[in-house]
């Protein structure tokens, strides 16, 4: 009786708790000034004016959504979506109007469900889990080879067969450690980001013998 109760309290506690406030698409879509930012995930209107500032992908990226229907986009970019979400509720603000369509009237419905229903595919065919093997196995021998690369100078010297044996291990063994530092580099390996910087820089820096600048400030990085 007790706990039953405690049940009904909570329940009407819940019923009381104040609706949030409702805005249209309309509404919304004046938010979308440099110095005004909303921003719909979920039917979920957020005020990320302030925020846009702090956020960890920049402020430009962010505010390309302002005053559009962000929800493909927020699961695109971030990997643990339940831990972001955290970061959303200081900034929620009120909801949809139940009559408004949950995409922006600037996209189409038919390809946002197409695009939504190939994630949904994607995701039960496990393609977004990453295989460490894989790329253990592809680090290992990319090691291998800038091993074989050194000892075949070391005991053979510096003559023309074993250079150009050296040259083109060494041209193998870099081109792949090119394309393995940049999988690491946009963090697409490990789900916590500093493992994926950790390896980065182990790649880049010892490996390619190379300078990786952080990407939220350059596009590029500078290798040799």
């Amino acid at each position: 009786m007790g706990k039953g109760g405690e049940q009904g309290d909570g329940g009407s506690a819940e019923r009381d708790a104040p609706a949030l406030p409702t805005y249209s698409w309309e509404e919304v879509q004046r938010h979308n000034l440099r110095t005004d930012q909303w921003l719909v995930i979920d039917r979920k209107v957020y005020n990320i004016t302030q925020w846009s500032l702090r956020h960890p992908g920049g402020r430009r990226v962010i505010g390309h959504y302002a005053g559009e229907d962000a929800t493909d986009a927020f699961l695109a970019f971030h990997q643990d979506v339940h831990f972001v979400r955290k970061f959303l509720k200081p900034l929620l603000i009120g909801e949809l109007e139940p009559g408004e369509p949950s995409q922006d009237r600037g996209k189409s419905p038919q390809i946002t469900e197409d695009f939504r229903a190939m994630r949904k595919t994607a995701e039960d065919m496990k393609l977004f889990e990453t295989n460490h093997m894989f790329f253990l196995l592809l680090l290992a021998h990319i090691i291998v080879m800038e091993s074989v690369a050194w000892f075949t100078v070391f005991y053979f010297g510096t003559g023309w067969i074993s250079t150009i044996l050296t040259a083109f291990i060494l041209a193998t063994s870099q081109a792949q450690a090119g394309w393995l530092q940049h999988d690491y580099g946009h963090l697409s390996v490990y789900k916590k980001s500093m493992w994926n910087h950790v390896v980065h820089k182990f790649i880049i820096g010892h490996l390619k013998v190379s300078t990786a600048v952080p990407v939220a400030d350059s596009v590029h990085l500078i290798c040799l």
